[in-house]
């Protein structure tokens, strides 16, 4: 065992992880950070959007050495069917500022960057080392957890469990159940390279400029699910992803969605001669607010993906990992500055800071949008996008026949593929969901 003792043991080293080490190690703690892999992001190879206010409560000055890739000036919602798309852009120079908003990153360089920022802050960091168990006192609070390591059992006054969206640890210790296949999404990704200057042509870029791409439709073939395209520096971030339940029961293949992706008309233009050099997959949590676990109890909190923090309707997901892991950092600093005992009760204080956050006021909001998408997923997957792409087709083709023939031909397209009152249903649930 290892003799000494720290005051916070933070398990695992992605965002919301280091964001709670970091939080906690400046303010003077003794902390403990376990990671499973050689280093902090060797598992995690893709590309990701970075949300710049979220990073700046936690490290100021971030950008004066952090590895960004490209800062965001265009977002596009696609809607797909087949051999088309119907979307809308936005781009702004405002996103040119000297303290933009949102970048691309890669995380695997990213994660080990912040890494390296928690070390400056006085945390000490070990990986290769799993841990296996919470280890428990008599009464049955968290006093530490136990490792893979020699000896492997390490002492502190409280745990947190930042360890991702399978969370086995906190599913041994009982503290939160297996994510059901239904709120969990399974993303492959690929990262295609290209020349900067290739990319900056075919996305009317310039310089440190970036574009997210990101759509839905008959790409997922009616299952619940996304596609996105991510521009980097000299690469492209481009995956789908769909819930791991959908997949069960369609028995697709995620890599056979990603090929037909890939191949879209729309999308092949923009990464046609690229060289692929990294596929990953890994799961991500879309069960929302309904889905969120407990999350403290007596010596233990739980942050990021393992709490199910993320919000699927704006596909933000890094932003909520780093603000629950500062917040159970700045908590727990709290009560350990108040000379109390890190119990259910006070650390209850990192619930009330949180619901006091946009997190769990977003993900409160969109709180019947997962079931919504998931009963609903044919219609706002497969049937919508391919009515849309018909309707747009018809408006634009010139071949004399009169618009109102064209446009009487559009409803009782829609009509005969939902009928009148399934329409009125899908509008009155959608807007039921999104208020």
């Amino acid at each position: 065992m290892i003799d000494e003792r720290f005051d916070a043991i933070v398990v695992g080293a992605g965002m919301s992880g280091n964001a709670a080490a970091y939080t906690m190690a400046s303010r003077g703690m003794k902390v403990l950070q376990l990671e499973r892999g050689e280093y902090p992001g060797s598992k995690n190879v893709q590309g990701a959007i970075m949300y710049a206010d979220m990073l700046e409560k936690i490290i100021p000055d971030f950008r004066d050495d952090a590895p960004l890739e490209r800062h965001i000036v265009e977002q596009r919602f696609w809607m797909m069917d087949d051999t088309s798309h119907a979307g809308m852009h936005y781009r702004s120079d405002d996103f040119n500022g000297e303290r933009p908003n949102r970048y691309t990153i890669i995380r695997a360089q990213f994660d080990k960057w912040f890494s390296r920022k928690v070390r400056e802050a006085g945390a000490t960091v070990l990986c290769e080392t799993t841990v296996t168990e919470l280890v428990r006192d008599g009464s049955g609070r968290v006093i530490g957890v136990r490792t893979d390591r020699r000896g492997g059992q390490i002492h502190a006054d409280v745990v947190v469990l930042a360890e991702g969206v399978n969370g086995l640890v906190g599913t041994r210790a009982g503290v939160r159940e297996m994510p059901r296949p239904e709120s969990v999404a399974l993303a492959v990704k690929e990262m295609h390279f290209l020349p900067a200057e290739t990319i900056e042509a075919r996305f009317n870029l310039k310089g440190d400029e970036g574009c997210v791409i990101e759509a839905a439709g008959t790409i997922s073939r009616g299952m619940t699910g996304l596609a996105f395209l991510y521009t980097n520096r000299e690469s492209v971030s481009l995956g789908l992803g769909c819930l791991v339940s959908d997949f069960a029961e369609r028995g697709a293949s995620p890599y056979d969605l990603l090929e037909a992706f890939k191949a879209h008309p729309s999308i092949a233009p923009l990464i046609a001669g690229s060289e692929v050099k990294e596929y990953a997959a890994h799961l991500i949590p879309e069960g929302g607010y309904k889905a969120i676990p407990q999350l403290f109890g007596d010596g233990w909190v739980m942050v990021g993906d393992a709490a199910q923090l993320n919000n699927a309707v704006h596909r933000e997901g890094s932003n909520l990992a780093m603000t629950s892991g500062r917040l159970a950092g700045e908590a727990i600093f709290q009560v350990k500055s108040r000379r109390e005992p890190p119990t259910a009760a006070s650390l209850a204080l990192y619930k009330r800071m949180l619901d006091d956050s946009f997190v769990m006021k977003d993900l409160k909001k969109y709180k019947d949008m997962p079931a919504l998408l998931h009963t609903s997923g044919a219609n706002f997957f497969m049937t919508y996008p391919q009515l849309v792409s018909k309707a747009a087709q018809s408006f634009l083709k010139v071949d004399g026949t009169p618009k109102i023939d064209k446009e009487r031909e559009t409803m009782r397209s829609f009509v005969k593929a939902r009928s009148r009152l399934g329409l009125v249903g899908d509008a009155v649930k959608l807007a039921l969901a999104w208020r």
